[in-house]
């Protein structure tokens, strides 16, 4: 993990670096525009359904996203900044890196969850799979970034 010194050149290092882009270069990630699954039904729109639950269906929430936004979110500067310094400060491939390390995070959170449990009759549905939120493990393999810009 890199370190960041030096307080104020940094911030003003990275405002000059903002400036240049002129906020235009950002990083999306998760379920993107246009992932869906087979029949058509939207990825977000399934994902939104497990991290907040659906109680007309008796479904709890499983937060992967949010639990993973407040225990990895805390590293992202560091990441970005030691991403810059890799990448000789070109904004854009540093940017990239950093999408693919939210990706990863994102996809451990998911593959990490296990609480709370499935309902005996949802686990009975699924041949004795007792792992929530992967199934078919589409939704796992959809999630993605993008740089933006």
């Amino acid at each position: 993990m890199a370190e960041v010194s030096g307080g104020e050149k940094v911030v003003a290092y990275l405002k000059r670096l903002a400036d240049a882009t002129k906020g235009e270069l950002y990083v999306k990630a998760g379920f993107l525009d246009g992932a869906t699954y087979p029949d058509g039904t939207s990825v977000a729109t399934i994902a939104a359904g497990n991290e907040f639950g659906m109680p007309s269906r008796g479904q709890p929430p499983r937060p992967f996203f949010r639990r993973m936004i407040t225990q990895d979110s805390p590293t992202w500067s560091a990441a970005t900044a030691a991403a810059l310094k890799a990448s000789g400060n070109d904004v854009h491939r540093a940017l990239d890196l950093v999408g693919q390390g939210i990706k990863g995070q994102l996809q451990q959170s998911i593959v990490d969850l296990t609480d709370p449990p499935l309902a005996a009759s949802t686990v009975k549905a699924k041949g004795g799979v007792t792992k929530p939120l992967i199934d078919t493990g589409h939704m796992l393999a959809s999630v993605d970034y993008e740089v933006v810009g």
